[in-house]
């Protein structure tokens, strides 16, 4: 993206903060990893697309757009996330390895209702080991690479992490941070044989209680079919915001 249409790019995004997070997040903050395409005409954008660390594409806007934007896109695998509507043109040029509905879910301040049954507590550096165990038992496919030199360069960059303990052990836990938009909850993880009590809503909750301001709220991305999270984030206050299609792929050969 070039200078002249950035003050443009803001006034879209900034409408809508929630649906194009990962625009706004990554080019003020991670703007050395981050390329923005735009689809423009004149003083409206029709569609833009995010490229992240070389490998991570967000796409949003019409379907012309979409298929515009598309074609400029030079990766051999992505991870995408996109409407509903831009699945066929992404298809035509990537071949899917995994897809899942995608959803964003949204609290503003007096919507929460927390629900604090177990006691949580703060995490530091020491507990980055046990974070990475439970982040890569609870979703390999997400977080099976996750290292606890990542867990410790997250809190260095102000992920501020939160769990239940029984008899001294991790057994769930939560991290969320603040940008000038909304407070994002980016991991929520808990052991198999510790699901179903009621840890995972009180970490949530407890993040909620610490993180959820009047003039921000709150988002958290999680699988449409992820039904149990989706319960404990409704039961906190949350609600279902809008869906993305979301799929991992290789580059389809000509």
């Amino acid at each position: 993206m070039e200078p002249s249409p950035e003050p443009l790019f803001w006034k879209t995004i900034s409408q809508d903060i929630p649906h194009y997070y990962f625009f706004a997040f990554d080019w003020k903050h991670r703007r050395d990893q981050t390329k923005i395409l735009l689809a423009l005409d004149g003083d409206k954008i029709y569609g833009m697309m995010l490229i992240y660390g070389g490998e991570i594409v967000n796409l949003r806007g019409s379907t012309e757009a979409a298929k515009a934007l598309l074609e400029k896109l030079d990766l051999e695998k992505v991870e995408i996330q996109a409407l509903d509507e831009h699945k066929p043109y992404i298809l035509e040029k990537y071949e899917p390895t995994a897809t899942h509905r995608m959803m964003v879910m949204l609290l503003r301040k007096g919507e929460e209702r927390p629900c604090i049954k177990h006691p949580v507590v703060k995490l530091d550096v020491s507990d980055a080991k046990q974070i990475a165990t439970i982040m890569k038992a609870a979703d390999p496919e997400f977080w099976g690479e996750v290292t606890t030199q990542d867990i410790i360069e997250g809190m260095n960059r102000g992920a501020k992490w939160f769990g239940v303990k029984t008899d001294g052990k991790l057994v769930s836990v939560g991290n969320a941070w603040t940008t000038e938009w909304v407070s994002l909850i980016g991991i929520v993880a808990t052991s198999e044989k510790h699901r179903n009590m009621g840890y995972a809503t009180s970490v949530v909750s407890t993040i909620v209680k610490e993180f959820l301001a009047e003039q921000f709220p709150m988002i958290i991305f999680v699988r449409s079919e992820n039904v149990p999270a989706i319960h404990v984030y409704e039961k906190v206050g949350f609600k279902q915001y809008r869906e993305y299609f979301f799929m991992r792929g290789i580059r389809r050969k000509s």
